[in-house]
């Protein structure tokens, strides 16, 4: 399922990206980066995020005029945290952060939906950009957003998301 970016998966009236990261760090430290607003904002945004079911996200993306003001949907402690990355009035776009222990440290796997009629490859590669600082923070060593590397998964996702439309294209035979 992995590749280098992340995979895209096509539902209804949405595109599904799914990304995975294996880090050294306990679910414990990756639960601390989504959970504490002193962390969280060294890679993703400043803002609140209430760590219950029914809770709310508030965080703003400054740099990207993104406002996400929606409801804690999934919160298990050093296992899930789910919301919309969305406004009030915006259409519901899920975002799941699931970690899994592992031996020698922690998988994350980040799940994003895009409505179809977004720019689908836009958003999933600003979230991969993100998983990327959330892994640098990680280690000690937070980072900018990496345009250069948004750059090159937008255009992967870009290719995924070729390929899934012709995959949906009905067949007309002669």
């Amino acid at each position: 399922m992995q590749d280098t970016f992340g995979t895209l998966i096509s539902q209804e009236n949405y595109v599904t990206a799914v990304m995975e990261r294996e880090t050294d760090a306990s679910p414990k430290a990756v639960w601390a980066v989504l959970a504490e607003e002193s962390e969280r904002v060294k890679w993703l945004a400043p803002g609140t995020i209430e760590l219950k079911p029914g809770g709310r996200a508030e965080l703003d993306f400054k740099d990207s005029y993104v406002v996400v003001d929606s409801e804690v949907t999934a919160c298990e402690p050093e296992k899930v945290l789910a919301f919309s990355w969305s406004g009030a009035s915006d259409p519901e776009r899920p975002v799941r952060f699931e970690i899994e222990p592992r031996e020698n440290g922690s998988l994350i796997r980040l799940t994003v939906s895009i409505p179809r009629d977004e720019v689908v490859s836009r958003s999933c590669a600003g979230w991969e950009a993100h998983l990327t600082m959330m892994q640098t923070a990680l280690a000690g060593v937070p980072i900018k957003f990496p345009l250069e590397r948004f750059q090159a998964c937008r255009a992967d996702f870009d290719k995924q998301l070729v390929a899934l439309a012709m995959t949906e294209m009905p067949v007309v035979r002669l």
